[in-house]
């Protein structure tokens, strides 16, 4: 798993920083891959926070929702220390 030193020291991360975005080679230009934390898909993210795996999301406007760093760090944390 990645190490969580691409995330922010405080403040809120959007989905896309947790889990990462897919390449896209049909844009102009193409656009490559980006790495999340946690490399799940986005489905499988929404089901971890769905079921209570994963932290709850904070909506920071109607379409804006993200999560507090120190939440991702912890969650990272407990991954580790269960292996997955």
């Amino acid at each position: 798993m990645k190490q969580s030193g691409s995330l922010p020291e405080t403040g809120y991360v959007r989905l896309p920083q947790i889990v990462g975005t897919p390449a896209d080679p049909t844009a102009q230009p193409p656009k490559p891959a980006t790495p999340g934390v946690i490399p799940v898909s986005k489905s499988t993210w929404w089901l971890w926070v769905k079921t209570g795996k994963a932290p709850k999301p904070v909506k920071l406007s109607e379409r804006c929702t993200a999560w507090k760093v120190q939440d991702i760090r912890e969650f990272i944390e407990r991954l580790a220390v269960l292996g997955g």
